[in-house]
């Protein structure tokens, strides 16, 4: 029965996925009306895109250009809190994942710090020690939705950890497909500390990445790791040596981003969307939904590309159509 509910929603039509909450997935890219978009130096030292949106510095949105096109760099900019999550840093990332998910031209995000040492220390607390109780719940509520929504953009999206990541910042990378971090960066879920619990995801994500018990242990410890013993625990999937920029995690993400940029870009979407759907269901209905997704990239052009690509022996030229 779960079966055939999943063959009716992800029919095989492109009506199918928009009833299954993905009309992202063939979408154009919409106008970035309140965009402004300027020539730039990345950190990585190329040029590159970098639109900011307006008055919202706290967060910094580079689109990368040459032979990085496609990769988008949402940059964390709250450097007098150790990039706290704050009511407005949610508004503004929930605004700018919104641009992104029916963007078809973003074929990686990379999420990381423009603050040296820290990723995220976790939720403002000072901004929530002058919340009355009752407005704590709808915070959280949407700081859970923000993590959500990041876990749902259909392109890949890598965290890159070059310092701190504790608490609600842990809960965001562990809402990226992939965790990349220097070997000296530390990140753990600590909310028990502060006798709460996760809130925005911490407690189903870390458990589903490492394991019931490890994830039981770390929380219930709120033990802090850095980069190796994370690597070991299966909670990052590459652990780099740390630069002197201090950013070299960020360096690693790029590249692997770069990687995945050179990929059929509607085949990405729709592996993430088979695993991600997938994942959560039995056996059958899994396969049931890696059909659907399967023939969705059937019609496509760029299959047609890969074929003649392979054909003619040379690198293929993907557009997303």
């Amino acid at each position: 029965m779960a079966t055939l509910s999943v063959l009716r929603v992800l029919s095989g039509s492109r009506a199918g996925l928009n009833s299954c909450s993905a009309s992202w997935l063939l979408s154009s890219a919409p106008a970035l009306g309140q965009m402004q978009v300027k020539v730039n130096r990345c950190s990585h030292g190329r040029r590159c895109y970098n639109s900011e949106v307006k008055g919202e510095d706290e967060l910094r949105v580079r689109y990368l250009e040459g032979d990085e096109q496609g990769i988008v760099v949402l940059g964390i900019n709250r450097p007098q809190s150790k990039n706290a999550i704050s009511k407005n840093l949610v508004k503004s990332m929930m605004k700018t994942i919104d641009s992104l998910k029916t963007n078809n031209k973003v074929r990686t995000v990379v999420l990381r710090s423009e603050v040296p040492g820290v990723f995220c220390a976790g939720a403002d607390l000072k901004e929530r020690a002058k919340m009355h109780p009752s407005e704590v719940g709808p915070f959280v509520a949407k700081a859970r939705a923000l993590m959500n929504e990041f876990y749902n953009l259909p392109m890949p999206t890598i965290a890159a950890l070059d310092g701190a990541a504790l608490g609600g910042g842990l809960e965001m990378a562990l809402a990226c497909d992939i965790i990349v971090a220097a070997s000296s960066a530390k990140m753990g879920l600590v909310e028990t500390k502060l006798a709460i619990i996760p809130g925005a995801g911490g407690t189903q994500r870390l458990p589903r990445a490492i394991g019931v018990a490890l994830a039981k242990e770390l929380i219930f410890s709120a033990r802090i790791l850095d980069g190796n013993e994370a690597k070991s625990f299966g909670l990052v999937s590459h652990v780099v040596e740390q630069n002197n920029d201090g950013d070299a995690a960020y360096k690693r993400a790029i590249a692997l981003a770069h990687d995945f940029i050179l990929q059929g870009p509607i085949a990405l979407r729709m592996a993430k969307l088979a695993i991600n759907q997938g994942i959560e269901v039995d056996l059958a209905t899994g396969l049931a939904i890696e059909e659907a997704c399967y023939a969705q990239v059937i019609p496509t052009k760029d299959r047609i590309e890969g074929l003649q690509a392979f054909k003619e022996k040379r690198p293929p030229r993907y557009k997303g159509e």
